[in-house]
Formats: C-alpha cells, sequence, structure tokens
C-alpha cells in the first residue's frame, strides 16, 4: 500500500543511526535535542486525551530518556518525520511491565494533530512492523490502549492486528478510576 520500507543506504551502521524510508516518511532515531519536538506532542491534551496525561517538560524529559534507554534492547520508537519536519513517533518497545504483555514487542504510535488523517500512523507502523520481523524474534508483537480509544483500535486493526478480549486489563500506571485505566490489547502474529 505504502510500497516496501527500506534502510536508507547511510543507515545500514549500528542501530543508532538506522533510517527507514517509506514512500512518504523517514523514521530515525530520537536523540536528547529531539527534546522540544516531543514535548510539543506529549504536552497536547488532544494527542493524550485517550494516552495518558498531558505532560511538562520535565515528564517530557524523563519519558524520552526511558524511550532511549529502550534502545539498550535493540529496538525503540522512532521520530517520524515528513518532508525533514517531525510528525509523529511511533515504534517498538518492550511489553510494559506489571501488565498481561510483560516481556512481549509492544507497537505504539503518537501523532501531532497536523498530522492526523492522512494515513502517516498506518504507513510508518507497518513499516517499524516490517523492521521487526525482519531485526527481531517474536512470535507476535502485541498493542494496547485504552479501551475508549476507538482511532487506535481501528488503526490496530488495519494494521492486521486481532483484538485479544482475553488480555483486557486494569492498568497500573491509571487511577481507579480514571477511564484511561481500561485497557485492550491486540496482537499480529509473525508472519509465515
Amino acid at each position: 500500500m505504502f510500497g516496501r520500507p527500506h534502510l536508507s543506504r547511510g543507515a545500514r551502521g549500528a542501530p543508532a543511526r538506522r533510517v527507514i524510508r517509506t514512500a512518504r516518511l523517514a523514521l530515525r532515531r530520537p536523540e536528547p535535542e529531539d527534546i522540544d519536538t516531543l514535548a510539543e506532542i506529549w504536552g497536547d491534551p488532544r494527542v493524550m486525551n485517550d494516552l495518558g496525561p498531558v505532560k511538562d517538560r520535565a515528564m517530557s524529559e524523563a519519558t524520552l530518556a526511558r524511550h532511549l534507554d529502550y534502545w539498550d534492547h535493540g529496538y525503540g520508537f522512532w521520530l517520524v518525520e515528513r518532508d525533514g519536519a517531525p510528525a509523529g513517533f511511533a515504534g517498538l518497545k518492550p511489553g510494559a511491565p506489571d501488565t498481561p504483555i510483560e516481556g512481549e514487542v509492544e507497537a505504539g504510535w503518537m501523532f501531532a494533530p497536523a498530522h492526523w488523517g492522512q494515513g502517516l500512523a498506518q504507513e510508518a507502523m507497518a513499516a517499524a512492523l516490517a523492521w521487526g520481523w525482519a531485526h527481531l524474534a517474536p512470535p507476535r508483537i502485541v498493542a494496547i490502549t485504552a479501551e475508549r480509544n476507538a482511532a487506535s483500535r481501528r488503526l490496530m486493526a488495519r494494521l492486521g492486528m486481532a483484538h485479544l478480549p482475553e488480555l483486557a486489563f486494569e492498568h497500573p500506571l491509571f487511577a481507579a478510576d480514571d477511564p484511561l485505566r481500561h485497557t485492550v490489547t491486540y496482537a499480529i502474529d509473525r508472519p509465515a
């Protein structure tokens, strides 16, 4: 649908230098210098409405540090750029601890509102999944979201993920009365 993702010619070195290119996007490993861009995304109430609390600068810095640490596992989220400008944040990470997906490879994404409704999240995640199958060995890749997050659930289905009702859970990072606590799990099996 979006063309086959590929690593750029200069990206065949260490994982830190890899860039995934699709028809419209470049996915690159984030750097500490990307904090302003990511803080803007994480600080936008529209973006965070179904994902979690709006983050201030300190929370954004801690979140970026955590995401950079995921790369110690050999994979993580990429900063997604379109025409050289940041559009979103998407990729793979270790499954959330203290949840039914702990120990699994978890997919996730978020995009700035100016980039919604253009198929960019699907394009980025199709590339991330292809990269995951090529470079990692999980039997499946999972994704979680708040039960009420209809947009992400639709994207999970478009990516070929199946809803796993038996893995629904109450996310421990949210208060008991927070509607985001009710979490659903989707998964896609490794292609044959």
